[in-house]
Parts: structure tokens; sequence; C-alpha cells
């Protein structure tokens, strides 16, 4: 009998040192989430919407005024009721200490009103500095001082199945805690080719979107931004943007308004294990070279079509995939080394990188409002790059009309890659500049631009945004 409860006594004493251990082995993540939380923030946006437009039908019968039912037949066919007003949720955080907040670009597309909500339950109207569509970064401004603010990791040091966790606001529940592992690294997504994510298994849910992604060490390696899904929830694939390229864009979004990007001018695919035998290689690899653009930086450089780029920089190209975020966050006007295999034989070749062209989002000047963010002129622009300069004949001064939409700049007459180099009496000397003399024009007059097409100079009146 002694024996016997002997027995259970060491088996219940070995069961819980096996849970102490195991216990022992998982992360405590209660001191990240108390430091870490007062610097995630709860980002509302609200944007009203023009109401449908409900006419008539033309063969319906004209009710005099003031009969019963009036009011019913106008809610229904006549002035089309009251504009309504859509709203969004999104997560973001703090990054400085006098109020610069990171968000998704997509939690605050075409939004009329920007809200902030601190975890102190203070709510403050935010500015958009500047938004970037392809890296679906955000940067916001809030009138505070002395923020608690996030620390900046290195997402390159992140491992496959390192811990990590997310702060957020799904579903609007504010400060909600996920956690999970790193399930891969630099992975290339369809509609993002410029972003090379970090896909883990945290649970992302709608409202998370702009939150951090923290290592162990409590730092931010990472800007939780979309998930995969076939049911609009999660489902155990969620995609965050480096803290890396997150941050480049932003230090290009406070010092001129927007993002350029490096672009050599090639079209280019993967290499398959058809077209890799083919070549003469032992495995597929590389992004292989399929069609060159006419005076871009690949063709000066002597690429040819048929190539394969093997490295950039000195770094492994394994997909075709992994080549654009690489070129992309590269400094325009810079040299890179590209190794490239051309029929069985590789060959070193330099190239200067240039500017990648049709931005398609609106230039956001600093400190501009949401309603600016959208430009209401409808053109967007931005600086002339030394060989863009010596292309069109610019000396100094000016800037490229990068898009016009519909709106008072085309109606004016301005068109895409025309050079605007003065706006009334100011001449205009870079995207910046531009910006701030749009923004400081009169409301209700027509404006005088002076701007450059085809080697000649003409003025053109910009009439008014309605």
């Amino acid at each position: 009998m002694r024996n016997k409860f002997a027995g259970v006594v060491w088996g219940v004493f070995l069961w819980l040192w096996v849970i102490g251990v195991a216990r022992a082995q998982l992360p405590d993540f209660t001191s990240l989430v108390e430091k870490n939380s007062p610097a995630v923030v709860n980002i509302s946006t609200s944007q009203k919407m023009a109401p449908p437009d409900r006419e008539i039908p033309p063969d319906a019968m004209e009710l005099p005024e003031g009969i019963p039912n009036d009011e019913f037949f106008r809610h229904f066919f006549g002035d089309g009721g009251e504009p309504s007003e859509v709203q969004s949720l999104g997560s973001g955080f703090v990054i400085s200490a006098d109020g610069f907040v990171i968000t998704n670009q997509h939690v605050v597309k075409d939004a009329d009103e920007i809200v902030v909500r601190l975890q102190d339950r203070r709510e403050l109207v935010a500015k958009l500095i500047g938004a970037d569509k392809r890296s679906d970064i955000a940067l916001l401004k809030i009138d505070a001082d002395n923020l608690p603010v996030v620390r900046m990791g290195v997402s390159e040091n992140l491992k496959v199945g390192e811990w990590v966790l997310a702060i957020g606001s799904p579903f609007g529940f504010d400060h909600s805690v996920t956690a999970g592992i790193v399930s891969a690294k630099g992975r290339n997504l369809p509609s993002d080719n410029y972003v090379p994510f970090i896909q883990t298994d945290v649970a992302i849910n709608p409202g998370n979107s702009g939150g951090p992604l923290f290592d162990l060490d409590g730092r931010v390696v990472g800007v939780n931004s979309q998930i995969y899904s076939r049911t609009g929830g999660f489902m155990g694939l969620s995609f965050a943007i480096p803290i890396e390229v997150a941050m480049k864009v932003v230090d290009q979004l406070k010092s001129q308004g927007y993002v350029s990007r490096g672009w050599i001018g090639v079209q280019i695919q993967d290499v398959t294990r058809e077209l890799a035998e083919s070549f003469g290689m032992n495995r597929p690899k590389g992004a292989l070279v399929s069609k060159l653009l006419p005076k871009s930086p690949a063709q000066e450089a002597g690429l040819q079509i048929g190539d394969v780029i093997l490295e950039f920089n000195g770094r492994e190209i394994d997909t075709s995939a992994s080549l654009p975020p690489l070129v992309g966050m590269t400094p325009i006007g810079e040299s890179a080394a590209l190794k490239v295999l051309r029929q069985g034989d590789t060959k070193q070749l330099k190239i200067k990188i240039g500017m990648l062209p049709d931005e398609d989002h609106p230039v956001v000047g600093m400190n501009t409002t949401p309603e600016a963010a959208t430009n209401a002129w409808g053109m967007a622009v931005t600086d002339l790059t030394p060989e863009q300069r010596a292309q069109l004949e610019v000396e100094k001064n000016g800037v490229l009309v990068q898009s016009v939409k519909d709106g008072p700049a085309y109606a004016a007459g301005i068109r895409k890659g025309d050079v605007i180099l003065r706006i009334q009496n100011d001449t205009i000397r870079d995207a910046k500049h531009f910006n701030q003399v749009l923004k400081d024009l009169p409301k209700k007059k027509s404006i005088a631009i002076l701007v450059q097409r085809r080697g000649g100079s003409l003025f053109l009146a910009l009439k008014p945004a309605p």
C-alpha cells in the first residue's frame, strides 16, 4: 500500500515538474505588453458619401407640392436624401514623442476625418502627412507632446519559428494582444511587388491593420497589413510590412511628402525548370529579363533580353519576385552591381538606378489636411531627376507632372509629362515647395501656371476647384 501511495505521489510530482518545465520554455508576454501598449493607438476614420442618384422615372406622374405622402415620394424618387457617412477602424503606433503615428494607407484612404484614440482615452484629430499605396504605409501627425513611443527592431534578424506578438484593435476591441510565430520571410504577394512581407500565424483581423508586430525584446519588427482569407476572417496566414521598409517610406513622407522608388526598366519572369535546363543552369533561380524599356537604366547598362539576373548588389536573386523590393529600396542615382547569366557565361554589370515612373497616388505635402491629400486640383507631381532634367532641358527648378485626373488641372490643359515652372509669381523649386504654394493659393480666383512642354513654354489658367 505504501509503495502504491509513493508511486502516486511520485507520478504527481513528475507531472508537475513536466508542466513547470513546459511553462518555463514558453515566453511570458506580460511585461512586453505593459511597456508597449501605451504607444499603440486606435484609428477611426469617417468619409462622407454622396447620396445615390435617384431620379423620378420619366413616365412617373408629377405630384403637386404639399399632397399626402409627398415626403415618401421625395425620399425614393426625388432629391436623393442627405449624404451618408462611412466609418472604418484600424490601428497604429506612435514613433515620436511629438505625435507622429504610423498606420496603413488603406486604413486612412479617402478619409475626410482621422481620429486617433490613445490608451488614456484621449481622442485627437490627426493630419495626414503622406500615404504610399505601394507599401501600404501612411504617416499621421497628432497635436500632442511627451507621448509614449515604440522602440524599433530589425526584421532582418528575425528567424522563422521565432515568437512575435501583435497589439491592435480587431473589430474595435482596443489593445487586443495576439501572439504566434514567424512562418516565413520575404514573401512577395501578387499585388505588392515592392514589399518583402513577414508571414506569421499571429491572429490578425479587421481593425488590426496598421498595428505593430513586436519581437520578444519588445521592439517593432513589422506593421501588420493584411491576411489571406477565404472567409474575411483570420485563417492562420497574416502578413506584416518589415519595419525597415516602413521607416524608409516614413522618412520620405516626412521630407518630401511622397515616395520615390528605384527602377531599372525591365520586365522579368521566373526561371522555370525547363528554362533553367535550356540555359545550362543546375537549378531554377534568378530573374529572367523578358523586355527592356527604351532609354531605361537597364538598356543603358547593357542588359539584354534573355539575361538572367542572379545577384543585385551582392544579394542573391532566388526568384523574380525578389528583385523589385531590392531595386525599389535603392537610392535613385546610385550605382548598383548586377551579376547576370548570359548565354552560359556570368557577367558583372554596373547600373545606375532611375526613378520608378507613374506613381499612382497623389502627392501629399507636409502638414496637409486629409482633403489636400486627395489633391482637389487633380494632379500629382514629383521632383525631376538629373536624367530627366537633361532629357527635358530643364536646368533647375520645376516639378514633373506624373498624373492628371479629371479636375481643375486637366480642364486647364495640364497634362502628364508637363514641367510646372511657376505658379503666379512663385518659381517652383521642388515638389515640397509646389505643395505649399498650391495650399496657400486663393480659393476663388484663377491661377496662372507656366508649364514647359516639348521644349516650349506656355501659360495656362487654372480655375479654382468647385
